[in-house]
C-alpha cells in the first residue's frame, strides 16, 4: 500500500487532452482521376446528348434537323432564274419535249395517285431524286474545299483503267452522268428503292462526321462506298463485294474491302437509320422533286387498287376495333368531342 511504484499507470485527463492535440488535423485524400487509375471509360454525364447538339450538324441523326441537300438544292446560285433552272431540270431527268404542261387534278369521278409511298417508293423516280441530291451536293459545295481523303480519291483508286483526266477535279459531273452511275449499279444488283434513301443518308453522314464535301474527285467512290454498305445493312441477301467486282470489271476485292472498313471507321459504325430519319428523308426528296418539276407519275385511281385500299382498311379496322371499344367513354366533354365517321368505299 505505502509503495510508490505501480503496474498499472494511468494519465490523468488533462495529459490525454495533451495528447490528442498533439494528432495531426483530419485531411481527405484527394480524389483519383481516370487517368491515375487506368480506367479510361467516360462517364454518363459526359457523354454528349443528340438533344443539346445544334440539329443541324446531325441532319442524319435527328429527324427535327433539315436535310443538307434540301437546303443546297434550294441555293442554285449557278442558274438565277428559276424558270431557267425548273426547264432544264425537267429536259434533264423527265426527258420530254419543251411545251406546256398539263397537271393532272382529281374530280369527283377520277381520282389521281402515284404509286409511290414511303413503305413501298417508286424505284426509278427515287434513284433520280437521290440523283439530283447528290448533283445539288457536288455543285453547292464549299467555295473553299476541304480535304479529299485518299479512300475516295478516283484518281488513287480508279474504277476503271482508262486513265483519268488531269483536270478531272474541275469539272462538275452531270445529272445525267450521276444517274447513269446510281441506275447501273442499282439494276445490276437488284437493289430497293428504299436502299436508294438509305444510300443518301449515309452518304450525309459521312459528309458530316468526317467533315469532308463531295466533289468531282470523290463523288463516284463516296456513292459506291454508301450503296455497298446500305444494301448490307438494309437487304436481308446483301451484295457480297465480290459482285461489285463483276459490275465494276476494273476493280479488286481488296480495293473494295478498304473502302467498305474505312467507312464505317469515318462513320463511327453508326449505321442505324432510324424510321423518323428515313421518312424525313423521303418527304424531303419528295419537296425537292416538286420544287424542281419533277413530278411522279400520276395514275388514275383504278378498280384493283381501289379494292387493295378497302381491304387494308378493314385490315386496319379490324385491328383497331378493340382499342376503340376500349377508349368508348359513356359522356364527353364538348371540348373533347370526337366522332368516328364511317365513309364506305364506291367503285364504279
Amino acid at each position: 500500500m505505502g509503495n510508490t511504484t505501480s503496474c498499472c499507470v494511468s494519465s490523468s485527463p488533462k495529459h490525454r487532452r495533451n495528447n490528442h492535440s498533439r494528432l495531426e488535423p483530419y485531411r481527405p485524400e484527394p480524389e483519383l482521376s481516370r487517368e491515375d487509375t487506368g480506367c479510361n471509360l467516360q462517364h454518363i454525364s459526359d457523354r454528349e446528348n443528340l438533344d443539346d447538339l445544334p440539329m443541324e450538324y446531325n441532319p442524319s441523326d435527328h429527324p427535327r434537323a433539315s436535310t443538307i441537300f434540301l437546303s443546297k438544292s434550294q441555293t442554285d446560285v449557278a442558274v438565277p432564274n428559276k424558270r431557267v433552272r425548273e426547264k432544264r431540270k425537267s429536259l434533264y431527268i423527265n426527258h420530254h419535249h419543251p411545251g406546256p404542261v398539263r397537271r393532272k387534278y382529281s374530280s369527283c369521278s377520277t381520282i389521281f395517285l402515284d404509286d409511290s409511298t414511303v413503305s413501298q417508293p417508286n424505284l426509278k423516280y427515287t434513284i433520280k431524286c437521290v440523283s439530283l441530291a447528290i448533283y445539288y451536293h457536288i455543285k453547292n459545295r464549299e467555295v473553299d474545299g476541304r480535304m479529299v481523303l485518299d479512300i475516295f480519291d478516283e484518281k488513287l483508286h480508279p474504277l476503271t483503267k482508262s486513265e483519268v483526266p488531269q483536270d478531272y477535279e474541275k469539272h462538275d459531273p452531270e445529272q445525267k452522268q450521276i444517274y447513269r452511275f446510281v441506275r447501273t449499279l442499282f439494276s445490276a444488283a437488284q437493289l430497293t428503292a428504299e436502299c436508294a434513301i438509305v444510300t443518301l443518308v449515309y452518304l450525309e453522314r459521312l459528309l458530316t462526321y468526317a467533315e469532308i464535301d463531295i466533289c468531282p474527285a470523290n463523288w463516284k467512290r463516296i456513292v459506291l462506298g454508301a450503296i455497298l454498305l446500305a444494301s448490307k445493312v438494309w437487304d436481308d441477301q446483301a451484295v457480297w463485294n465480290v459482285d461489285y467486282c463483276q459490275i465494276l470489271k476494273d476493280i479488286t476485292v481488296e480495293d473494295m474491302n478498304e473502302l467498305e472498313r474505312q467507312f464505317l471507321e469515318l462513320l463511327q459504325f453508326n449505321i442505324n437509320v432510324p424510321s423518323s430519319v428515313y421518312a424525313k428523308y423521303y418527304f424531303d426528296l419528295r419537296s425537292m422533286a416538286e420544287a424542281n418539276n419533277l413530278s411522279f407519275p400520276l395514275e388514275p385511281l383504278s378498280r384493283d387498287k381501289a379494292q387493295k385500299l378497302e381491304a387494308l382498311s378493314r385490315l386496319c379496322d379490324d385491328k383497331y376495333k378493340d382499342l376503340r371499344k376500349q377508349a368508348k367513354k359513356r359522356s364527353v366533354s364538348a371540348d373533347n368531342l370526337t366522332v368516328v365517321r364511317w365513309c364506305p368505299a364506291i367503285i364504279s
